[in-house]
């Protein structure tokens, strides 16, 4: 390259620099504009929240007074009454509607997880987005444990496998728990005990991880992995059904885009669930003979592992707490197709669209 074409490239260079230099002078007062919409915004959104909470607190002290007079009353007054209560539901609906797009604390586990930060997501998309990563985790997860339990049944028959099989479990209830964490936090209707479930299982995993190989663990073992692939068939036929019906329901607008599947029978799964509800309650009485099965082989002479009767009365509480649990929504979902109930419910939903 000769000298002149050297000063020819420069010179060239140096106008690209010249407006790069305009143009970042556009960008900066571009990300002066965005600093103090975002000022703005987190004073807006301090400023609703504090709103929210006060707005909460007085439809309480409304509700704990109408409950304090709604005795001795006239079929009149009993009426107006009965009026007002339902309007304080439907206000409810509309304040949690708006609270889902407000900031919230995140509970011990996660700031003991993670620490404290900020785990709100405020986009629509990003709800939805990390909504969808659960889902497709769940399934991806339970797949390849399913295909892990066929291959330990029948091709594998080292302990080695069956702690790459423990662990594998562990380290998913772990990580649902903090996932199902975040996903309450912005708003998902996960019921109380299919989280707990997942924490209990949590714990599970983490005993059968620790059982060594003993001959009454081989006595279990068979069992174990028996029950491991049924449920896993049984959890990808569910999550197929569950995901059609969540994604029905929410183009019909009767559900939120944070509602996620479940281990269990939830009430929106109510709609065309007949062959999928002996599978259930299948999964839940094979729980019962997982702890049937344990609490007789800790019977034996042989045993002297404390994991077996600890498994064994986990295993029961998770069999009775799904019964139930599964019993009580489809009550609650056939007591409240009647004519009051569905009333109530239809307003709710026109609140709900009246507040987005």
């Amino acid at each position: 390259m000769s000298a002149g074409e050297a000063v020819v490239n420069l010179d060239s260079l140096a106008a690209d620099l010249s407006a790069l230099d305009e143009e970042f002078g556009k960008f900066e007062d571009q990300h002066r504009n965005y600093l103090l919409q975002l000022n703005q915004q987190v004073a807006a959104q301090a400023k609703c929240a504090k709103d929210y909470s006060h707005f909460k607190y007085r439809l309480a002290q409304i509700n704990d007074a109408l409950k304090k007079n709604g005795q001795n009353l006239s079929s009149e007054q009993a009426a107006r009454l009965k009026e007002l209560q339902e309007d304080i539901a439907v206000k409810r609906t509309q304040l949690n509607e708006i609270g889902e797009t407000l900031p919230r604390k995140a509970n011990i586990y996660l700031r003991t997880i993670l620490g404290n930060v900020n785990l709100n997501l405020f986009s629509k998309a990003d709800r939805f987005r990390y909504k969808d990563e659960y889902e497709q985790f769940k399934l991806a997860v339970t797949i390849v444990s399913t295909v892990l339990s066929f291959a330990n049944l029948f091709l594998f028959k080292y302990r080695a496998m069956d702690a790459l099989f423990h662990f594998l479990l562990v380290w998913y209830y772990c990580t649902l728990t903090i996932r199902e964490g975040i996903l309450r936090l912005n708003g998902s209707r996960i019921q109380v005990w299919w989280v707990a479930h997942h924490y209990i299982t949590t714990v599970l995993t983490g005993i059968l991880v620790t059982w060594p190989d003993t001959v009454i663990y081989q006595m279990f073992r068979t069992q174990f992995y028996i029950f491991s692939l049924y449920l896993g068939i049984v959890q990808v036929l569910q999550y197929r059904y569950q995901h059609g019906q969540l994604y029905k329901l929410k183009a019909l607008g009767e559900r939120k885009s944070m509602d996620v599947t479940v281990e269990g029978f939830h009430s929106w799964m109510w709609r065309g669930l007949g062959f999928l509800l002996p599978f259930l309650f299948g999964g839940y009485l094979f729980q019962l003979y997982n702890s049937y099965t344990l609490w007789q082989l800790a019977k034996d002479p042989r045993c002297l592992e404390w994991q077996v009767r600890t498994c064994a009365v986990i295993f029961f509480v998770l069999f009775l707490g799904n019964s139930l649990t599964t019993l009580s929504v489809m009550w609650k979902k056939m007591s409240r197709s009647s004519g009051p109930s569905k009333e109530l419910d239809s307003r709710r939903l026109q609140a709900k669209y009246k507040s987005t």
